[in-house]
C-alpha cells in the first residue's frame, strides 16, 4: 500500500510510535489522518494539521479498551473524513509481574488494551473494508508476541495473541482483499520504556527511536509484509526458536537469570 492519498488512523497517537506513525504518513503524502488517544489527540491533530496545511486531521479522544466507543469513534471517522483505508491499532500498555503477582484487574486491562481493542476494530471495519473491495489493518503488536517478555506475563501473553488475530484475520480475509500487516519491534525511545535502564532485556539489541520504526513501517505497508520488524535480529531469534523450541527456551532461561541478578529482581521478575 502506497500512503499518499490514503485515509489513516492511528490509535495511541499521542506519543511514540503512534505520533511517529502519524507524522511519518503525513510526509507521505496522506490526505487525512486521524488521530486517537485516550487524551490530548485534538491539540495533536492541530499540531499535525499545523505542519502540512493540506492534511485534514481529526484528533478523537478515545479509550480503545471500550468496544462501543472505538465503533462511535470509527463511524465518526468515515462521516466527516471519509472511507478508512489504513487502520493503525496502535495504542498498548505494559505490566510488570509474573503469574503469582498479576492480578485479575491487571489481567483484564491489558488484555482489553493490548487484544480486544484489536478485536474491536476488526469487528467494526472488516465487513466494510471487505464490501468496499479492501482496506488494511496494521497491527501493533511486539517482538514479545514472536518470542516472549522476560517479568511481564501479562504482555507476553497479550502480544502473542495480537498476532494471533493477525495472523487469523490475514488466513480467513486475505483472498478477499483485506490486508493485514503485524508490528513487532523489540525496545523503543517512548514512554513505556522510558524509566527501564536500557530499554530492559528488550533492549539487549539496543533502543530504536519511534521515527526508526515509522520508517520501517513505510517500507512493510509498501511491500504488504505480514510481518515488521525494525529490528532485523528477530527474524533470526524466530528460526532459532522454531528450529529447536527447547534449545531456544533454555536460552531464554538463561537470559532471564543473567537479567533477574543484573537488575536485582526478584522470582516475578
Amino acid at each position: 500500500m502506497k500512503i499518499k492519498d490514503r485515509v489513516a488512523v492511528v490509535t495511541g497517537a499521542g506519543g511514540g510510535i503512534g505520533w511517529a506513525l502519524c507524522r511519518r504518513f503525513a510526509r507521505e503524502g496522506a490526505r487525512a489522518v486521524a488521530l486517537a488517544d485516550l487524551s490530548g489527540s485534538p491539540d495533536k491533530a492541530a499540531e499535525l494539521a499545523g505542519e502540512h496545511p493540506q492534511l485534514q486531521t481529526l484528533g478523537i479522544d478515545l479509550d480503545v479498551s471500550d468496544g462501543s466507543a472505538l465503533e462511535a469513534a470509527i463511524e465518526r471517522i468515515e462521516s466527516e473524513v471519509g472511507p478508512i483505508d489504513l487502520f493503525c491499532s496502535n495504542a498498548g500498555i505494559s505490566t510488570r509481574g509474573g503469574v503469582v503477582r498479576t492480578t485479575d484487574e491487571d489481567w483484564e486491562r491489558i488484555l482489553d488494551i493490548n487484544l480486544m481493542a484489536h478485536v474491536y476494530a476488526a469487528r467494526a471495519l472488516v465487513p466494510k473494508m471487505i464490501e468496499r473491495g479492501g482496506g488494511y489493518l496494521l497491527n501493533t503488536a511486539s517482538a514479545a508476541g514472536l518470542l516472549s517478555q522476560i517479568g511481564s506475563v501479562g504482555y507476553a501473553v497479550s502480544k502473542h495473541a495480537a498476532v494471533a488475530l493477525a495472523e487469523y484475520l490475514s488466513i480467513t480475509y486475505g483472498e478477499r482483499g483485506l490486508k493485514v500487516s503485524v508490528l513487532c519491534p523489540q525496545a523503543v525511545r517512548t514512554n513505556m520504556t522510558a524509566g527501564t535502564p536500557g530499554g530492559g532485556v528488550a533492549g539487549v539489541d539496543g533502543m530504536m527511536e519511534p521515527e526508526e520504526v515509522a520508517e520501517a513501517v513505510i517500507q512493510g505497508l509498501d511491500d504488504e509484509r505480514f510481518l515488521i520488524l525494525p529490528h532485523p535480529v528477530v527474524q533470526e531469534y524466530i528460526q532459532r526458536k522454531a528450529g529447536n523450541y527447547d534449545r531456544w527456551l533454555s536460552g531464554m532461561r538463561g537470559l532471564r537469570t543473567r537479567y533477574v541478578e543484573t537488575m536485582g529482581l526478584d522470582d516475578e521478575g
